[in-house]
């Protein structure tokens, strides 16, 4: 019963199931097995989304009838609304997990995580290999170092420039790995010495005499000659830091003790996405998307590209080697981030094959095909290992409640069992980011734990599925008003709370959400480091460059010990009532200015996305705000901007005409913000023909029916259209 479209056909019979020695028809017939298991439990489960949300609605509408008391709607009074109709499960009784085989990448290792379209062979290349970082390189080209007169970047290096990034990196280890006595910047040599059967770092110092680290223990490898060493290796907070000496390099030579840079243990795990920033819509996609999974698990993914007057050749980089303290032995360190691929949730069905005629949850596809393309790092048929301990580590967005966990659960046990691996070799990350989620974390930790290493909050998407899901109650405060309201503090502290309280402590990854603005790094540093002090062990950052930054507040922040004091803290019961106070605007309506100027922000905002998702199957870029600032965008960014448009026009502050104004004079602003993009087509030209600009109004005109608000149901259906409309022009 399975209709097999032909690239998906092709990747998995002639590029996968070979050297698996997997045979196609078995393989298809335990496919079809899964599909007829849980399609139906799918759509169950995606009509008890829908019945929910009408049971609230008609809710919202009664209480907004009856008037709302200025203090807003009762979190007490909501919460007993939402046990009666089921959307709040009872909690479990205390428990802890007992998942296993989990990479100290997860487990243990605080430090920042990348997520990056995996469709993008170039980017995903580049976050797996973001493992390790030059720190030189980090400081020289962001804006920590203020580009002040005479320390301006330029088209050459600047001597200048560069000494102020010598003297920050030489304060970062100063204040992590400092030394008995001293300056790492007063240096003159670092040697490696035999003492008592262990080799031991020795220091000189320009002035005369020697010194040690203050914690000899951080040293913990060289590489080189012990008189001469070319890279000492120190670890602190389980990060590691290698300090490179090279007295011919340019920078090296400018140095007393020859050192040219320092690296840094950055991106500790990456994320590769199929999901909000990847846009795949039909067989041919998702192929690509699959191989170059395939490309990552086999460990020959590599790529060629046009770098100045060179062309440059890209692959995974090859793990790093020290010899130990201990003699005549070496020390390993992975070259490349560990890597978990996030699937798609439950909403969307793919053509890519056809189960009965009908096409088949997306969620399932990805669960088979990219547990199928992991077992090449399983059975160490790759170039290189991913997880050193067996386990294969599957993001799950966009779950509703434990249900759908539950649900996820058994997908990955039937999964495993057609691939005959071991129970739960299939880890879950469960993405906190919906409402029904959020207050019922407990209960969905629960119904994974066996499975799950992840929760990780996510503001754009979890403030989009809040204004959706009370859209009927009134209007919204504005979107940056959303960052003070009551409910998101008590959700990013539940979120740790609740993992704390299950045990995640030195077994599981509690994460928080994306550093939006990629060329803001200075604003990153001062600001970043409240995620850490959280007691969250990772946060998403939109670069290689923000990794390395973001890296030094894990050394600045014993996450560990941050756990420890937050553990003993249950979740608490005010903090759940807290995150029921739904973000309602109090007080009279804001100025027409006010209200136009949020207008503005956001249609902008949802066009810069939307033409690029459309017109060129990007997924995530850095789109320009109506301010010129260069801000990471993906479909979370989309949600929260359409539900905000379309809970203000529901509610009357705006006008249908005003926002169709708003969005064709937005239009002319991002056509001028793209001039340069040779293969960008403007929207502002012909308004009623442009496929984009025609899909960023359905986001907002449509966007009260759209489930949960979001937005795939559209721009899968425009991005059809244009690749079909491209198809007949050629």
């Amino acid at each position: 019963d399975l209709a097999i479209a032909e690239p998906l056909r092709h990747l998995i019979e002639d590029e996968v199931l070979p050297a698996l020695h997997i045979d196609a028809s078995v393989y298809w017939s335990h496919f079809e097995k899964i599909l007829k298991t849980f399609m139906p439990q799918n759509r169950e489960l995606l009509a008890k989304r829908d019945s929910l949300q009408a049971q609230i609605d008609a809710w919202c509408d009664e209480h907004r009838a009856q008037g709302i008391s200025p203090d807003g709607l009762s979190p007490e009074e909501t919460r007993q609304f939402l046990q009666k109709i089921g959307y709040i499960t009872p909690a479990p009784e205390p428990f802890t997990i007992s998942t296993d085989h989990v990479d100290e990448e997860v487990a243990s290792i605080a430090g920042p995580q990348l997520v990056v379209p995996v469709s993008n062979a170039r980017y995903a290349l580049n976050a797996a290999n973001a493992r390790w970082g030059s720190l030189y390189d980090a400081l020289y080209g962001a804006d920590v170092i203020p580009e002040t007169a005479g320390f301006e970047k330029g088209d050459h290096y600047n001597p200048v420039r560069g000494e102020k990034v010598v003297v920050f990196a030489m304060e970062f280890l100063d204040r992590t790995v400092p030394l008995a006595s001293g300056s790492h910047a007063d240096v003159s040599s670092y040697t490696v010495i035999l003492e008592a059967g262990r080799r031991h770092l020795a220091i000189s110092l320009k002035q005369g005499g020697s010194t040690s680290l203050a914690e000899p223990d951080h040293f913990v490898g060289f590489q080189g000659d012990m008189s001469q060493p070319e890279a000492l290796l120190l670890c602190h907070h389980h990060l590691h830091i290698e300090i490179q000496i090279d007295r011919e390099h340019p920078v090296g030579r400018t140095s007393a003790a020859g050192v040219k840079d320092v690296l840094l243990e950055a991106a500790i795990t990456t994320i590769q996405d199929c999901e909000d920033s990847v846009a795949a819509v039909d067989a041919e996609d998702k192929a690509q998307v699959y191989r170059n999974w395939l490309g990552l698990m086999r460990g020959d993914l590599a790529i060629r590209f046009n770098k100045g007057h060179q062309v440059v050749e890209r692959g995974l980089n090859s793990d790093r080697v020290y010899q130990a303290p201990e003699p005549d032995r070496e020390r390993r360190l992975p070259g490349r981030s560990l890597l978990l691929i996030r699937n798609v949730g439950l909403l969307m069905l793919s053509d890519a094959i056809l189960c009965a005629g009908e096409p088949v949850p997306e969620g399932i596809l990805d669960a088979m095909i990219t547990a199928t393309i992991a077992l090449y790092d399983l059975r160490s048929l790759g170039q290189h290992r991913n997880s050193r301990l067996g386990s294969v580590y599957i993001v799950k967005p966009k779950l509703h409640g434990p249900e759908e966990v539950a649900f996820t659960r058994d997908l990955f046990g039937a999964v495993e069992s057609a691939l005959d691996v071991p129970v739960n070799t299939l880890k879950i990350g469960i993405m906190d980011e919906e409402r029904r989620t959020t207050v019922n974390l407990q209960a969905c930790i629960f119904a994974a734990r066996e499975r799950v290493i992840f929760i990780n909050t996510g503001f754009l998407d979890r403030t989009g599925d809040e204004m959706h899901t009370s859209m009927r109650l009134g209007p919204m405060v504005r979107k940056d008003s959303m960052k003070q309201e009551a409910w998101l503090a008590a959700y990013e502290a539940w979120n740790v709370e609740c993992g704390l309280a299950a045990g995640f402590h030195q077994r599981a990854q509690i994460g928080k959400g994306m550093w939006p603005k990629p060329d803001k790094m200075a604003q990153m540093m001062e600001t970043k480091q409240a995620h850490p002090l959280s007691g969250a062990n990772c946060a998403w950052v939109p670069s290689p460059t923000a990794a390395t930054l973001h890296a030094m507040h894990y050394h600045a922040v014993d996450v560990a010990a941050c756990q420890l004091a937050l553990q003993d803290r249950l979740p608490a019961e005010n903090t759940l009532l807290n995150i029921l106070r739904v973000p309602l605007h109090q007080g009279d309506r804001p100025s027409d200015q006010d209200i136009q100027e949020e207008l503005d922000n956001n249609a902008q905002g949802i066009l810069g996305y939307v033409v690029r998702w459309i017109d060129q199957g990007v997924g995530c870029s850095k789109v320009p705000d109506i301010h010129d600032v260069g801000l990471m965008e993906d479909r979370a960014t989309l949600r929260i901007s359409s539900q905000h448009i379309a809970n203000w026009l529901y509610h009357g502050w705006v006008s249908t005409e005003q926002v169709m104004e708003t969005f064709q004079r937005m239009a002319a602003v991002v056509d001028r913000q793209n001039a340069d993009d040779a293969l960008y087509q403007p929207m502002a030209v012909d308004f009623e023909h442009s496929i984009a600009f025609q899909a960023a109004c359905d986001l907002v005109f449509k966007g009260c029916e759209q489930p949960n608000g979001y937005t795939e149901l559209i721009l899968h259906a425009r991005r059809q259209e244009m690749k079909a409309r491209a198809a007949r022009s050629s």
